[in-house]
């Protein structure tokens, strides 16, 4: 009797320690489970906290803002009365490749055509279309012929004082020619504006607004001040015509006002497109130089 009690409380222990066993087992495999949960969960966040902090669950994606590419400085037209509003241009995504075609109808015949050069002088031609947008030039008088041989146009107040109520700083001012005793450049250096030029022409220098210069002689001055802006590719002839015009005082004591009015009867600025090949020889004469009654 004493072994079978004793066989049977054997196998009662046996039992028992299995069962201890498969817990402790069920135990560890719980530990360990829990444990990777727990290091996937911290892998996790660690994965979103820096995901968020790179933006990535912002609702819209941040966009760089677009950089200006000419800036406006405002004039006082209280200060200046010769200045005319017509607002400011656009400072942003601004074309800088390329030209416009600048198209000018005069009452001394026409057209005269131009190129402006974006790639030089954006600001300029940004500047120049959006005031031709806004029939700016249209029945205004060039009233100035250099004495350096331009045609100088784009004050609506006649007086070389006007423009709008923005100016902008100088782009593209050639450098001045090798020093020579004379003040014409040395032989074979080509003129620092060539015939056909077109160029701004600040009040006072450096600050542009509407006023421009089309050249109708070579001319090389000891200190450059004018940005070339662009070139006259038809119509020379017409601005050849009117350079030779007589003059009479402008009332500062100059002999530069043309005795005959020249009137821009309309001015308009198409849209950029790519620049075309280089020319050669001289820009093409006005289909039709004849002045017209106005």
């Amino acid at each position: 009797m004493a072994s079978s009690r004793d066989r049977q409380r054997k196998l009662a222990r046996e039992k028992l320690d299995r069962q201890l066993a498969r817990r402790a087992a069920a135990a560890r495999r719980r530990r360990r489970i829990q444990a990777g949960v727990g290091a996937a969960v911290v892998l996790v966040l660690i994965v979103a906290g820096a995901a968020w902090g790179l933006g990535a669950f912002d609702r819209e994606p941040e966009q760089k803002a677009a950089e200006d590419v000419c800036l406006w400085t405002p004039q006082d037209a209280a200060a200046n009365t010769n200045l005319k509003d017509v607002g400011t241009p656009a400072t942003k995504d601004l074309p800088t490749t390329g030209v416009r075609t600048m198209t000018i109808d005069t009452d001394q015949g026409g057209p005269i055509t131009a190129e402006l050069d974006l790639a030089g002088a954006p600001c300029a031609g940004a500047s120049i279309a959006h005031l031709a947008g806004a029939s700016f030039y249209d029945n205004t008088k060039c009233h100035e012929i250099t004495t350096e041989g331009a045609l100088r146009c784009g004050d609506p107040s006649g007086t070389g004082l006007g423009g709008p109520t923005y100016s902008f700083y100088n782009e593209n001012v050639p450098t001045a020619p090798e020093a020579s005793p004379s003040a014409s450049p040395q032989p074979g250096q080509p003129p620092t504006y060539p015939k056909g030029t077109v160029a701004m022409i600040g009040n006072p220098p450096g600050a542009n607004g509407s006023q421009f210069l089309l050249f109708f002689k070579d001319s090389s001055p000891a200190q450059p001040a004018y940005p070339i802006i662009g070139r006259i590719t038809g119509g020379l002839d017409v601005v050849e015509k009117i350079g030779a015009l007589p003059t009479v005082d402008n009332g500062a004591g100059a002999k530069v006002k043309p005795k005959t009015d020249v009137v821009i009867r309309k001015l308009t600025v198409g849209e950029a497109q790519a620049a075309p090949a280089p020319a050669t020889g001289s820009p093409a004469a006005s289909p039709a130089a004849s002045p017209s009654a106005g």
